[in-house]
């Protein structure tokens, strides 16, 4: 690969270059103030607002579709509804990060840098055009996370998190590296929009192509945690600070999906014989559906519920990409998509929000039965997470409803009948578990954690959250088709 770049490759990547200065400052006040130690609110606040520049240049180069680097970054529709998301991801984490008890007493100033720094990972790997330019952004949003796991001095199942997600998070990068040499060697080229020319033929004729393919999608499997690669899951999300779990759970969902519709963009699904294939990530969805709802069924405690549940939301996310990757109507898999990871950033950071609001210390976990009376104590804290719970569950009229309704939709008219027949089980089975911390809430009396009141700043944005998932759901039908029409030149 040889990338060349000009003064306008360097504007188009602008987003990125201004989080990582922002993540500098936090760093450079502590190193060089003498001995002053900014406060989390200072950190905060130089977060933000490299933020805010961020998303101003992502929202200036909104609907322009240009490579940069020798065609290694594209940006386009998908990319640019992706920067924008993980911006505000980053913002919303950082804010529960400061309120929370175990991220804000110690080392906030590394942690503000690690976050900023994986943002900047994700939006390579959203923007990325090029197999070798995706495995670096992936690893600069790894490495970043795997520290971020890490960070707490004293905890031992986070230093257990950092190092089961390290060592099975780079287990699967050899195997996307891996992927990405046979395809190179087959194919003699990792640029994607080259690969859409070629591919769909090798992959029909080529094993040593369709087994580079496989390795690809598995080392991005992985990421989103798809069954059967998802045991790292459950652990790790209770391992680390419940801010920096949120922000995984929402920002790698959002890049990584984003990865995998400008893969199968690429039309290798649409090539011949490629029924095993699609076959194959069929029963992949089906199964990533079902194992996470029924294995959240059994969990007490809500991190790790809601783990299970960030599972079975890949699998749901994974049935778009299916449809995005068939025929001329794979626009409306890959808008559905988009539009998905959009409603479940606001749900899933929302929820952990509230779980941040909640611990009393450093090393506190929340289960069902802390939630007793919690709709008597604090009412609207408690009508909010009624509202994740119930999008979350793909109720009307939720963000959660509408995702799933575009999802399934765009599978049907693509003809995947029976994986969205499966779809809409799971999604009735997930009923069972969101139900339980609203019926702890409003129908069991005292016992419950008493809520800490002096954390205005994350109540108010946990209650924005709230009013967003209701106001965007019942509201949908024109951000959707704002989505469509960004995304459908590109299928």
């Amino acid at each position: 690969m040889s990338v060349n770049f000009q003064l306008v490759d360097l504007l188009l990547v602008s987003p990125a270059i201004a989080l990582f200065i922002a993540s500098l400052i936090p760093l450079s006040v502590k190193a060089f103030g003498r001995g002053r130690t900014p406060k989390s609110m200072s950190s905060v606040l130089y977060g933000v607002i490299g933020l805010t520049v961020a998303g101003g240049l992502t929202i200036s180069n909104y609907g322009i579709n240009q490579t940069a680097f020798s065609k290694a970054l594209v940006f386009d529709g998908i990319g640019s509804w992706s920067a924008i998301l993980v911006v505000i991801a980053t913002a919303i984490s950082l804010i529960f990060a400061k309120d929370n008890l175990a991220t804000s007493t110690r080392q906030f100033e590394e942690l503000v840098f690690l976050i900023l720094n994986a943002a900047m990972g994700m939006l390579l790997v959203a923007w990325s055009n090029d197999l070798i330019m995706l495995f670096i952004g992936i690893e600069v949003m790894s490495l970043c996370l795997y520290l971020a796991i890490a960070l707490s001095l004293e905890e031992r199942l986070s230093k257990e998190a950092a190092f089961k997600y390290f060592v099975l998070g780079s287990f699967a990068s050899a195997i996307f590296l891996y992927g990405c040499v046979f395809i190179y060697g087959t194919s003699g080229g990792t640029y994607l929009l080259d690969l859409s020319e070629i591919g769909a033929d090798l992959i029909g004729t080529n094993r040593l192509f369709l087994f580079g393919t496989v390795m690809v999608l598995v080392g991005l499997a992985f990421k989103v945690a798809i069954v059967p690669f998802h045991f790292w899951t459950p652990d790790v999300y209770q391992g680390s600070a419940t801010p920096v779990t949120g922000f995984m759970a929402a920002g790698v969902k959002i890049a990584v999906f984003a990865a995998l519709l400008r893969f199968v963009g690429t039309q290798i699904l649409n090539g011949e014989r490629t029924e095993d294939l699609i076959v194959g990530i069929q029963w992949l969805a089906v199964l990533t559906m079902i194992v996470g709802n029924i294995t959240a069924i059994l969990q007490k405690n809500l991190k790790r519920m809601l783990a299970y549940s960030s599972i079975a939301h890949s699998g749901y996310i994974l049935v778009g990409v299916l449809a995005a990757g068939i025929g001329e109507l794979g626009y409306l898999g890959a808008s559905s998509v988009m539009f998905y990871v959009f409603g479940y950033m606001i749900m899933t950071l929302g929820s952990f929000g509230i779980l941040s609001l909640l611990e009393k210390n450093e090393n506190s976990e929340v289960v069902a039965d802390d939630l007793k009376g919690l709709g008597a104590r604090s009412p609207i804290l408690a009508a909010c997470l009624t509202v994740f719970m119930l999008s979350l569950a793909g109720l009307p009229p939720s963000l959660g409803f509408f995702g799933k309704f575009y999802i399934f939709s765009a599978a049907i008219k693509q003809g995947f009948f029976w994986v969205s027949f499966w779809g809409v089980v799971s999604s009735a089975i997930s009923v069972y578990y969101y139900l339980r911390p609203v019926v702890c809430m409003y129908m069991s009396e005292g016992g419950g954690i008493e809520v800490d009141h002096s954390r205005i700043l994350s109540r108010w944005l946990v209650g924005a959250c709230a009013l967003a998932t209701l106001v965007l759901g019942i509201f949908s039908n024109p951000f959707y088709e704002e989505i469509r029409k960004a995304v459908a030149g590109l299928f």
